[in-house]
């Protein structure tokens, strides 16, 4: 088992707030936004184990590094690998036009 480091950007930190902030705020659950915080971080740790076991994210976009993708609930966690960096980059929800918002 190959020990990847985990890198979160400021974007991936961005889109999940938004998501907890609506879940919370607008929806009135806050109990099931930490649910999600949770089993998205519990997710990302579990894959840091083997980030290239899983085929490329599809996309019409050449990309140095092609994008993995992590499905939690009815949200999609998109992360490159960058030597022995798990890159954790956005987290959108999975109905969108994924692509277009990579």
């Amino acid at each position: 088992m190959a020990n990847y480091q985990i890198r979160i950007l400021p974007s991936f930190e961005e889109d999940l707030n938004q998501i907890v902030d609506y879940i919370a705020l607008t929806l009135s659950n806050p109990s099931a936004a930490m649910n999600l915080v949770e089993n998205v971080h519990k997710a990302i740790e579990e894959r840091a184990n083997y980030p290239l076991s899983f085929q490329a994210f599809p996309s019409q976009k050449k990309r140095k590094h092609p994008y993995y993708v992590i499905r939690v609930g009815n949200y999609s966690i998109f992360y490159v690998v960058i030597d022995s960096v798990m890159e954790i980059r956005r987290i959108l929800y999975s109905k969108r036009h994924l692509d277009s918002h990579l």
